[in-house]
């Protein structure tokens, strides 16, 4: 028998194992939204530059080269993040441990803002890609945004490890299209009239500071999602630290790339903003042509722009978790089903999302000006709670990894500032609005945990426990199999039971004929009866129990467990409205028992 047991217990990590995520697998679940921001992210910079014409356009790789540092200071942080917190929650966890509670909250908040935002965006945007394909289906936008949010809810319900597979090829085939592209545009030989534009001087004096600062801002859009793996570390396979910091390095190192080689093609081929064509449909026709490689880069980037939502459903739910053990959440999101899924996180996800999109019509530009502020906000908490980690610690080398994320958070706190200034009359006004409202909310909901805790005096050692005289009533209706059920319960807890009976006037037949069948039975438990003239159920009840002498009421409301889920609708919701009723106006212990009546 110890052997069997032996055995038992040495699978279940193995099939746990089978559920969490590869170095793969994580780029796959939690790196889509950084991924597919090299669709967008060279796209905003262009936008900001073309303002100063020509001369502004030319400092499109200046710009990127130092949204690639940053990443690349960030990669590096996040990577330390990921072994000083291996419970994961990235920011939160930096946060709640260096700069206190109320700094923690704040991180949470704009992390919940960033998730909510980049599924949004990410489904916005993927819909967007196919109604420029095909028009005719522009009226159905909304619909079509639901339906692939559906999809993506779906397909992460069945567990994290299940959406990583099913995401690895999409991944794999836009990761591959991009760099074919940056490989062959820089191999292929520039026009000459292209030649002549690169070879103008630019001066920052003639683009201006502030359009730098903003262009450099609108293109760290690019950035969201690379804290998303730090936020999931638990979701990894053993060894969770080390496949977590391969995982962030591979995506710093992968987004950098393309990045630099997007921004080099936009200045070797002098890209403009054109109506209707994306920056990088442009580039891929000037490496590619407008061949079959065309197409495959841009369906494979309509695929991944949809699909980059399920960074989000990987990392906000976990985030849910660590908030909801620290009080901070409603306990649910603590709960965990089978294949490592956090429901109530993912429900939430979805449901706020499909919220968002109904309100917003679908319409991407509508979305995007929200997007990214909130992100920034935790990257530099995380950044400065590093700092303080590694002045605490003061571990060999310590030094040099502080002055690193203390760089690292200058530069994001700059970015936060700038990004929110020219976003704040487009929008960015509801995620300042947005941020304190969640704080305050998870405040309340700390509160009110405090509170029940001391009620139920939580941390200390309770008295030893006293027999009590008690007193079992069940509501009664009809003398039936059920009925048996529920008195022969109540008999075995305690030393009183009574049956209670509710009647109306108009309904003293019916009384009669229920006496006469309890009497006829005499299961040996007394009988109380119950008049009301106002047709009432459950408050007649509560009178009599609140008039009881007994210290302790228990009542045992009995129901039928249905044979199948669509019979609830059958039933007459008796008990629900006897345990409100109860629970609203006595202090008795309510227990509705579910007896499945099988067929004897």
């Amino acid at each position: 028998m110890s052997s069997e047991v032996a055995v038992k217990r040495s699978s279940e990590p193995r099939q746990d194992e089978r559920h969490r995520l590869t170095v793969v697998g994580g780029l796959a679940a939690l790196s889509l939204d950084a991924m597919a921001s090299v669709a967008y992210g060279p796209e905003a910079i262009v936008l900001v530059l073309a303002v100063a014409g020509g001369t502004g356009l030319g400092f499109t790789l200046p710009v990127t080269i130092a949204i690639a540092v940053l990443l690349g200071v960030l990669t590096l942080s996040y990577r330390q993040v990921i072994a000083a917190f291996p419970q994961g929650g990235g920011a939160y966890g930096v946060s709640r441990t260096y700069l206190g509670r109320r700094a923690s909250l704040v991180a949470a908040a704009s992390l919940v803002v960033d998730y909510v935002l980049n599924v949004a965006v990410s489904v916005a945007a993927g819909v967007a890609a196919l109604t420029s394909a095909f028009p005719e289906l522009l009226p159905y936008t909304v619909w079509l945004c639901l339906a692939v949010l559906a999809v993506v809810t779906a397909v992460n319900l069945r567990g994290i490890a299940h959406s990583a597979r099913a995401f690895v090829a999409p991944t794999v085939i836009y990761v591959g299209s991009i760099l074919v592209v940056v490989v062959i545009g820089l191999l292929r030989e520039a026009p000459a009239a292209v030649l002549d534009h690169a070879a103008a001087t630019h001066s920052v004096q003639t683009v201006g500071v502030l359009l730098l600062l903003k262009a450099f801002a609108n293109g760290c859009a690019a950035l969201t999602g690379v804290e998303a793996i730090a936020n999931a570390v638990p979701s990894f396979r053993t060894p969770h630290v080390k496949r977590a910091q391969r995982t962030e390095v591979a995506l710093g190192g992968l987004l950098a790339v393309m990045l630099v080689g997007i921004a080099l093609l936009i200045g070797k081929f002098a890209i403009r903003p054109v109506d209707g064509v994306t920056v990088l449909s442009q580039v891929t026709a000037a490496s590619l042509g407008n061949g079959f490689g065309y197409y495959v880069v841009q369906f494979s980037t309509v695929v991944l722009l949809a699909l980059a939502a399920n960074t989000s459903f990987g990392g906000l739910p976990v985030l849910a978790q660590l908030l909801a053990g620290d009080n901070n959440l409603p306990h649910l999101f603590a709960l965990r089903a089978e294949r490592q899924v956090h429901r109530y996180g993912i429900g939430f996800l979805a449901i706020t999302s499909a919220i968002l999109l109904v309100v917003s019509a679908g319409q991407m530009n509508l979305l995007v000006p929200l997007f990214a502020i909130g992100v920034f906000v935790g990257f530099t908490l995380s950044q400065t709670g590093m700092v303080l980690h590694w002045k605490r610690e003061r571990a060999p080398g310590w030094r040099g990894r502080a002055a690193l994320n203390g760089f690292g958070a200058v530069l994001t706190a700059v970015a936060a500032v700038v990004v929110t200034a020219s976003k704040f009359t487009e929008g960015g006004w509801l995620i300042i609005l947005a941020l304190p409202i969640l704080v305050f909310v998870m405040e309340r909901v700390h509160r009110t945990y405090d509170r029940i805790g001391e009620r139920l005096e939580l941390g200390t050692i309770p008295a030893p426990p006293r027999p009590q005289r008690s007193l079992v009533v069940v509501p009664v209706a009809t003398v039936s199999r059920l009925t048996r059920e529920a008195v022969a319960a109540a008999l075995s807890l305690g030393d009183r039971v009574e049956a209670v009976h509710v009647t109306h006037p108009e309904e003293e037949a019916g009384a009669r004929e229920f006496v006469d069948a309890w009497e006829a039975w005499n299961p040996g438990v007394p009988l109380v009866q119950l008049y009301d003239d106002r047709r009432r159920l459950g408050e007649p009840l509560a009178e009599y129990l609140r008039n009881a002498e007994q210290t302790r009421v228990f009542v045992l409301i009995a129901e039928v467990e249905p044979d199948h889920v669509w019979q609830r609708i059958l039933q007459n919701q008796r008990g629900a409205v006897l345990a409100r009723a109860l629970r609203r106006r006595t202090d008795a212990v309510v227990c509705r028992l579910r007896f499945r009546i099988d067929e004897r």
